[in-house]
């Protein structure tokens, strides 16, 4: 057999000055973190959907059918969390999700995964911001009422920490989850009492509706309209290995810790579902926007305990916003150090901390909390991105495994291909369920997409930089299948 040179794909020229540092300028703080904040970081993307939201669920549902979609779409993020444990551990960089399916499924699956991902990280923050100031208003801090001057102070202030170290910043967002999980067991304790199993199921049945009875009031169709809402339970749990380059011993850390916070996050979600439901009925907190107060106040009198646990909800929104501002940063980041999106903006500060990255995503996530004032329609927006991502990450997983049996894996996901098949199947469940839900943001969401694929495939897909770390990884993995071919 004869040999030959394998060229790999040649980095594009960089700017005048900058080729000799290019990476050097688009560095992150290594060792950063390690397994105990990044268990913290996975709660606090989560934690604010146990405080809200996740309720809206019971009018599309009623309790079986929220319970059903719980269950399902639980199962969905413990399967993929695990194969992405085990891809993590093959890949520890920045892109996360990307990174994956840049080696599973080119150029192409790459980009459009890390755009979903983004889509994700930029609406989710603006979303939160207006439950943040729906709160304040509630709470009647300093007189403030719900509007755009507190929709900017949450992103210059918590942009503002980001901007001051990722290590500042993961150990703030681990003190506020905190106190937001230790107020949910506190819910949960101060809700037992109440608890009634009749009322359970107390939302009345909608006749006309095929399979309908006091368990699943809208039939069987109502178990599919709730999967975006079971969702709110695990939405952004994913985004552990977005952390990678800022963790100690990447590959034995991010494992350990995306199963440490889905084994918090499955806990969290089921003491607070029956908790709810069960201390004053689901009837009377289908619509509330604030269940975990509503259950805890059967005469419409507020109680030290409800007061407790309505500023621990606002501690929940702002654990989740601050930590969903990092997740969009480091993807943005990523994709922005290869090419995919403009060059400038995963330039890092001195404190190592990728400030274009996380200012653009703050500017834009402003302009539509206090452009849009519509927090369910943003949410649903980024539901809409989460489930695309979920599909190709899974994909991904069955196609590394499927393609390339050899790849050094320092953990390997249980049951293989099987676990991630069954969370592709359930992610694509998922997305057509958010049509169902709201059509018109999953529309919006397909046009942003549009643009975004159009950009790539006009633009920035012949301005890849192949020195980026998962553009090398995946040049490497086309070098070896062409060694393999001779």
């Amino acid at each position: 057999m004869g040999s030959r040179l394998v060229s790999l794909p040649p980095a594009p020229r960089e700017p005048a000055g900058e080729a000799d540092d290019y990476l050097e300028r688009r560095r992150l703080r290594r060792g950063s973190a390690g397994w105990l904040l990044l268990t913290g970081l996975g709660v606090a993307y989560v934690v604010s959907g146990d405080y809200s939201g996740w309720n809206f669920g019971l009018a599309e549902g009623g309790f079986g059918g929220l319970a059903i979609a719980m269950v399902l779409m639980g199962a969905m993020y413990a399967c993929m969390v695990l194969a992405l444990a085990e891809l993590s551990s093959i890949l520890p960089t920045a892109g996360g999700g990307y990174g994956f399916a840049r080696r599973a499924l080119g150029p192409w699956g790459g980009f459009l995964t890390g755009t979903a991902i983004l889509i994700e990280y930029v609406l989710a923050p603006a979303a939160i911001s207006l439950f943040i100031g729906d709160y304040v208003e509630s709470l009647g801090l300093f007189g403030l009422e719900s509007g755009w001057p507190v929709y900017l102070a949450c992103f210059v202030v918590f942009t503002g920490i980001h901007l001051w170290g990722v290590g500042e910043a993961l150990r703030f967002g681990f003190v506020v989850t905190g106190i937001a999980v230790a107020a949910l067991v506190v819910f949960a304790l101060g809700a037992l009492p109440g608890f009634d199993a009749s009322s359970l199921d107390d939302i009345p049945v909608d006749p006309s509706a095929f399979g309908a009875n006091s368990w699943l009031p809208m039939g069987l169709l109502g178990i599919w309209a709730a999967f975006p809402f079971g969702m709110w339970f695990f939405l952004g749990v994913e985004g552990v290995p977005l952390a990678a380059e800022e963790t100690r011993e990447p590959a034995r850390t991010l494992p350990r810790a995306i199963r440490w916070s889905m084994g918090i996050l499955v806990v969290l979600a089921v003491v607070t579902f029956f908790a709810a439901a069960g201390a004053r009925g689901s009837a009377a907190v289908q619509d509330a926007g604030n269940p975990l107060v509503e259950a805890l106040q059967p005469d419409g009198e507020a109680t030290a305990l409800s007061r407790i646990v309505n500023y621990a909800g606002l501690a929940g929104l702002v654990a989740s916003f601050f930590s969903l501002i990092y997740a969009g940063s480091r993807q943005l980041f990523a994709l922005s150090r290869a090419g995919y999106l403009p060059r400038f903006l995963s330039l890092t500060s001195g404190r190592r901390a990728p400030y274009l990255g996380l200012l653009v995503p703050g500017v834009i996530g402003f302009a539509l909390a206090a452009g849009v004032g519509d927090g369910a329609r943003l949410l649903n927006i980024a539901v809409f991105g989460a489930t695309i991502s979920y599909a190709l990450m899974s994909l991904s997983h069955i196609v590394l495994r499927r393609r390339e049996p050899e790849l050094p894996r320092p953990y390997r996901t249980p049951g293989g291909v099987l676990t991630s098949s069954v969370a592709l199947v359930l992610a694509c469940a998922a997305l057509v369920a958010t049509f169902l839900v709201d059509v018109t943001a999953a529309f919006i969401a397909l046009a942003v997409y549009i643009v975004a694929v159009a950009y790539f495939g006009l633009y920035s897909r012949r301005h890849l930089v192949a020195k980026a770390p998962e553009e090398e990884f995946a040049a490497l993995a086309a070098a070896e299948a062409e060694l393999s071919r001779d």
